[in-house]
C-alpha cells in the first residue's frame, strides 16, 4: 500500500463548496444579509483553496522537511547571526520581496548565502564545508521559499507576560487542541518519536503508519485499525489539567471555539458545551456500520475492540439472520409431504442450526464491519466545521492558542494561517513547529505550561495533577525571544537521586555490555 506523507495527509473539508466570484454575482443594491452570505461563500472558497494548494505540494513541503530535518541533525558551528539580525532580516524579506533581498544582501556582499541561511534558522550544512558560496544558494533559495508561504509574526507579542496580558484581555479565543493534551493521562499521542502511535506501528509493514488511519485501507482490511484500536479507546472518566484550563476559558467568558483533533471526548467531560466544541476528527461516542450506516452508542463495541475482535453490525446481524431462517422456512415447505418422524428430525435439527445462528450471529456472511465515528483520512470533517469557521469564528477572533498538536494534518493546520494575519497567536506543546510563525512558543508540558499562566493570571487551577506546592521555572531560549521553556521545579534532594538512580542505570548497562547514557546532551 501507499499513500501520501506528511503536511499533505488529511481529512476532508465538508461537501458544501465555496464560490470565490460571489460577491460578483450581486444584484445592483444587494441586502446585507446577501452581501453577508456572499463575503462568507468567498471565505469558504479561500479556505478550500488553501487546503488544496497543500495536498497539491505534499512532494514539496516533504522536501523542505526531509532537507531541513537532515541538516539540522548534520549541522556544524552555531549561528553566526543573532537573533535580533535575523528578525531583521526576514522582515526585510517580506517588505523586499526575494529578488531584491538577495541583491542586498548577497550580491552586494553585506552577506555570503552561507551566513544567510542563519537567519532563517538553517544552520550550514556539514556536508558543505569547504564548498565554494554558490553551493549554497538552492538551499537559500528552499528557506526563503518556506519563509515567504508562512505567516508573518507579529514583532510587539514575545514574553510569557505578553502571552498572559493577551489572554487576559482576549474575549473571543480560538482553541486549536491536539493529543499533547491527553497524554498525560496515558493516551499516546501520534507523532512523539519513540513513544507516538506511528512509531509503534513499524511491525505492520506499512509504508506509512497514518494508513492506519486511511477509510479505503479501512475497508480493504479493517484487522489493521482494529489491531491498535485497544491503544486509543477512551479509557478513564479523568481529564487533565489542560482540558480543565479551557472549561476554565468558557466559564469566564472567552472561549470562542475548540477546535479539536482528538477523539476521547474529555473536553465535553471537563465542561466544554458542544455549542463552543468542534470535533474535527469526529470522536468514538458513536459508530456506524460501513455497509448498512446503522449507528450505535460506542460503548457497545468497546469490549470488542478490547479483546481484539473485529465488532460486526448488528442490524446486517439480523438481516442476514433473518433471510437464512426464510430460507431454512421455504425449505421445509418442500418437505412436508415426507413423515412425521423425518419432520420431527429435521424441525430438531433446524432448531439447532437456528441457535447456532443466533449464537454466531456477527459471523454471518454479509455482515458490516462497524468503524467508530472518528473521521479518518478520506473522509470529510463534519458540516459545522467550515460553518462555524467561515459564518462566525473569523470575524469575532482575537487570539488564536494552539496547544499539544504540530499541526500536520489539513484542513485543521491551515486554520491559524488562513485567519486574519493580525490576530496573535500562541503555541503550547513540547517542541516548536517550523512550518507555522507563532508569535509566542511556551514550550514544555501542556499542564505545566497552563498551570504556571493560571497562576500569573491569578486563576485558581484546582486539580489533583497539579501538586500545590508545584513551583514551575521559566526561562528564555538562548537567541529567540519568542520561545520559552517551562520546567517544573524539583524538590530539594530529588535531583541527587536522580542522579544516583542514574548512575546506578549506567553501571548496570556496563554490566550487560550497553553503552553507558550521557549525562548531558
Amino acid at each position: 500500500m501507499s499513500s501520501k506523507r506528511g503536511a499533505a495527509r488529511g481529512v476532508k473539508l465538508p461537501r458544501r463548496r465555496g464560490h470565490a466570484n460571489a460577491l460578483n454575482k450581486l444584484p445592483s443594491e444587494p441586502t446585507a444579509a446577501q452581501l453577508k452570505d456572499a463575503a462568507i461563500e468567498v471565505s469558504l472558497a479561500d479556505l478550500e483553496e488553501r487546503v488544496a494548494d497543500v495536498r497539491d505540494s505534499w512532494e514539496t513541503d516533504s522536501l523542505f522537511e526531509d532537507t531541513f530535518e537532515a541538516i539540522a541533525a548534520e549541522s556544524s558551528a552555531a549561528s553566526s547571526i543573532t537573533s535580533h539580525e535575523a528578525n531583521r532580516l526576514r522582515r526585510e524579506l517580506r517588505e523586499q520581496g526575494p529578488a531584491i533581498f538577495c541583491q542586498r544582501t548577497v550580491d552586494a556582499g553585506r552577506y555570503t548565502a552561507k551566513k544567510l541561511l542563519s537567519a532563517f534558522n538553517i544552520k550550514p550544512p556539514a556536508f558543505l564545508e569547504g564548498e565554494p558560496d554558490e553551493s549554497y544558494y538552492s538551499l537559500l533559495s528552499l528557506a526563503i521559499t518556506r519563509e515567504l508561504s508562512k505567516r508573518a509574526k507579529i514583532a510587539r507579542y514575545n514574553s510569557v507576560e505578553d502571552a498572559v496580558d493577551l489572554i487576559d484581555k482576549s474575549s473571543n479565543i480560538i482553541l486549536i487542541t491536539g493529543a499533547g493534551i491527553s497524554t498525560s493521562l496515558g493516551i499516546p499521542d501520534f507523532r512523539s518519536k519513540g513513544t507516538g502511535l506511528y512509531s509503534k506501528l513499524a511491525h505492520l509493514g506499512l509504508s506509512d503508519p497514518q494508513e492506519v488511519f486511511d477509510i479505503d485501507v479501512f475497508k480493504e482490511d479493517p484487522t489493521i485499525f482494529y489491531s491498535v484500536a485497544k491503544d486509543i479507546i477512551p479509557a478513564t472518566e479523568r481529564y487533565t489539567p489542560t482540558h480543565k484550563f479551557i472549561a476554565m476559558l468558557h466559564r469566564r467568558g472567552k472561549l470562542l471555539t475548540n477546535y479539536s483533533q482528538n477523539i476521547d471526548n474529555l473536553e465535553v467531560k471537563a465542561g466544554v458545551p458542544k455549542d463552543k466544541l468542534i470535533q474535527c476528527h469526529g470522536s468514538f461516542g458513536t459508530a456506524s456500520c460501513v455497509q448498512c450506516g446503522h449507528q450505535i452508542p460506542g460503548e457497545r463495541i468497546f469490549p470488542d475492540i478490547r479483546a481484539g475482535i473485529i465488532p460486526k453490525c448488528p442490524r446486517c446481524a439480523q438481516a442476514a439472520a433473518a433471510a437464512a431462517s426464510a430460507s431454512s422456512r421455504s425449505s421445509s415447505s418442500k418437505r412436508r409431504r415426507t413423515a412425521d418422524k423425518k419432520r420431527r428430525r429435521w424441525s430438531a435439527a433446524a432448531d439447532d442450526s437456528s441457535d447456532d445462528d443466533n449464537s454466531s450471529a456477527y459471523d454471518v456472511p454479509g455482515t458490516g464491519v462497524m468503524k467508530p465515528d472518528i473521521t479518518f483520512f478520506g473522509e470529510a470533517l463534519p458540516d459545522e466545521f467550515s460553518r462555524r469557521l467561515t459564518e462566525n469564528d473569523r470575524d469575532k477572533v482575537d487570539l488564536v492558542i494552539v496547544i499539544g498538536t504540530s499541526l500536520k494534518v489539513t484542513p485543521v493546520s491551515e486554520i491559524v494561517s488562513w485567519l486574519p494575519s493580525h490576530i496573535p497567536q500562541i503555541y503550547v506543546s513540547r517542541q516548536p513547529v517550523t512550518h507555522i510563525n507563532f508569535d509566542i512558543d511556551l514550550l514544555g508540558d501542556c499542564d505545566v505550561v497552563v498551570a504556571e499562566l493560571c497562576r500569573r493570571l491569578g486563576w485558581k487551577l484546582e486539580h489533583e495533577m497539579v501538586p500545590k506546592d508545584q513551583i514551575i521555572d521559566v526561562r528564555t531560549e538562548t537567541g529567540f525571544q519568542s520561545q520559552h521553556l517551562f520546567e517544573v521545579r524539583k524538590p530539594v534532594g530529588q535531583e541527587d537521586e536522580d542522579d544516583i538512580d542514574k548512575e546506578t542505570e549506567d553501571v548496570e548497562d556496563k554490566e550487560n555490555g550497553k553503552p553507558a547514557t550521557p549525562s548531558s546532551v
